[in-house]
């Protein structure tokens, strides 16, 4: 690597063709929430759910209405809405056809009015200042059907945190829609892109899920691809390119700690972290070759998991850690495989036109996830984890990179639309019913989807 951070084009063929093969193109600190049940909603009763996230369902009508409390209500209720307008299952009205204002929060709207105004619920809320350091902020979920309110809570937090409060009162609200969990209140990981295209100058950043409260991780000095979060969302796993080989270094976002994983005399690439966070698979690029291996990120004893000629890279464990999902060449061209995560015989699982890239397994274990190359053209898609029922979602130029939602209902990748420009981020629904672009400041890259926050 040159001083400037450029990566030399006179690297080892197993740098560039590996690189290649991959991809192709402050810290969080918990705090504490009080929450309360507010009075008035009824527990969910069993199958007593609005809408199914399938391939074939309609949106529900929601009113987001203004919260009371002064400015800090609007921007609250704005977030919600915002995040609803993302959901895809959740369609929220233009506040231009709502029939009232909504001026007590505790007493139940005009319900006849809202129906009228094709509302199938209406959300009210008020947002309280205890002191100047502290904030509450309580909901009600009204249904127009019933004329009943099915939700209610309250949450109260440090001031600072107000914005988070937001995205906690739109999972509530999915999950009493929708029976799924939320997805709302969670990060995302990413790499920040500046700079001409023949030299971009890369950093790692996290965000909210929804584009906001950017904050660098590292002081941009290495070039820096591929972060993965940790299921505890207080480590980072990458591929940093410093002095030497590049290798797999892993970030603790609480003390800003860093440091290699493992003593290997190669390039490591292509980290994942296991369901437990107790270990991580990663690629290693000795020669020729490439091959899987695993690290306790306790005792920091490695095994082997793949041998051969070929390149096996893009680990991603099944979310109860017992098998492992990988691309390799070993057939001739990329394609997806299956095998114990104790390593062993592996299964082909993609038999489409094209080369298939990048699998990452879903939370819900239901599918896999991953990118193909056709013809020039770049789609991400889903399968089973047997390889049947494949669906491409979105196709194009350059997508790439995809990482599922905590929920395992959303995926996020990014794009390269080509020309002077660079990539973006965007999200859609596991049945390709919408796509929205995920707002960065400059262009951004490799997206890794954290869990819930706690």
């Amino acid at each position: 690597m040159s001083a400037d951070g450029e990566v030399s084009l006179s690297s080892v063929r197993s740098l560039m063709s590996v690189f290649c093969f991959v991809f192709r193109r402050y810290a969080l600190s918990a705090f504490a929430f009080g929450v309360a049940l507010i009075i008035g909603a009824p527990a969910m009763a069993d199958g007593d759910i609005y809408v199914h996230a399938g391939a074939n369902f309609k949106p529900m009508t929601i009113a987001v209405t203004p919260f009371a409390g002064e400015q800090a209500g609007d921007k609250i209720s704005g977030v919600i809405a915002s995040d609803f307008a993302r959901s895809i299952f959740l369609l929220p009205l233009n506040s231009a056809s709502f029939p009232e204002t909504i001026s007590n929060p505790d007493a139940a709207p005009n319900l006849d009015a809202w129906k009228t105004a094709a509302a199938q619920f209406v959300l009210t809320g008020r947002v309280l200042h205890q002191d100047a350091g502290r904030v509450t902020a309580q909901f009600r979920l009204w249904d127009t059907a019933t004329g009943e309110q099915v939700a209610g809570q309250q949450y109260s937090t440090e001031a600072a945190n107000a914005r988070r409060v937001s995205h906690m009162i739109a999972d509530a609200v999915f999950s009493r829609v929708t029976g799924e969990k939320g997805f709302f209140d969670s990060r995302i990981v990413f790499v920040d892109e500046t700079g001409p295209k023949e030299k971009r100058h890369k950093r790692l950043a996290v965000m909210d899920m929804d584009g906001a409260n950017v904050k660098y991780l590292d002081g941009g000095k290495e070039l820096v691809v591929t972060p993965r979060f940790s299921p505890s969302a207080q480590q980072v796993a990458y591929m940093s390119f410093g002095d030497g080989d590049p290798k797999v270094t892993l970030l603790n976002l609480d003390t800003g700690q860093r440091e290699s994983v493992g003593n290997f005399p190669g390039m490591t690439f292509a980290p994942r972290f296991s369901p437990d966070g107790q270990q991580i698979v990663l690629s290693l690029s000795d020669g020729a070759s490439t091959n899987l291996y695993s690290m306790d990120l306790r005792s920091r004893a490695t095994t082997r998991l793949t041998e051969g000629s070929a390149i096996d890279t893009s680990p991603t464990y099944s979310p109860d850690g017992s098998q492992i999902a990988f691309e390799s060449d070993r057939g001739g061209s990329q394609q997806i495989y299956v095998m114990s995560a104790g390593g062993g015989a592996a299964k082909r699982i993609s038999f489409g036109e094209g080369h298939y890239s990048t699998p990452v397994w879903s939370p819900r274990g239901d599918l896999i996830a991953f990118t193909r190359i056709k013809g020039g053209s770049f789609g991400i898609g889903v399968m089973k984890p047997d390889g049947s029922g494949e669906r491409i979602l979105v196709e194009g130029f350059h997508n790439e990179g995809p990482t599922f939602a905590p929920n395992g209902l959303y995926l996020m990748f990014f794009r390269d639309a080509g020309g002077a420009g660079g990539a973006k981020l965007y999200m859609t629904d596991i049945f390709g019913h919408a796509e929205f672009l995920v707002p960065t400041p400059n262009y951004g890259s490799d997206p890794s989807w954290g869990p819930l926050m706690q």
